[in-house]
């Protein structure tokens, strides 16, 4: 049985590095990166005030189950970050694409 690495099947299903389809497909995991450690970044901030998701999701005007999204890095925009480090009382410095904004 032969063992292939996974830039070798990267580079079987979507191309050599630098081809577009390859490039889309590392921007996305990048983004997808991205979105997790800030998701990460709000639970502990959450687990730090020592906040529920419940509680958060009350000060943010939001379910539960919307924290729990949040916290895992998925439904992600500017404006939920923003509002949940504001909800907690965090001032923030976010930057996305060329675009800074600090919060307080």
């Amino acid at each position: 049985m032969k063992l292939y690495t996974f830039d070798e099947v990267l580079n079987e299903d979507l191309g050599q590095v630098g081809t577009p389809q390859r490039d889309a497909f590392e921007a996305e995991v990048e983004a997808d990166v991205r979105a997790y450690h800030i998701g990460e970044a709000i639970k502990r901030a959450r687990v730090e005030k020592n906040l529920t998701q419940q509680q958060l999701g009350e000060l943010m005007g939001v379910q539960r189950a919307q924290i729990s999204k949040i916290e895992s890095g998925k439904n992600l925009n500017f404006s939920t970050i923003a509002r949940a480090f504001k909800a907690m009382g965090i001032p923030a410095n976010l930057a996305f694409g060329g675009v800074s904004l600090s919060l307080w």
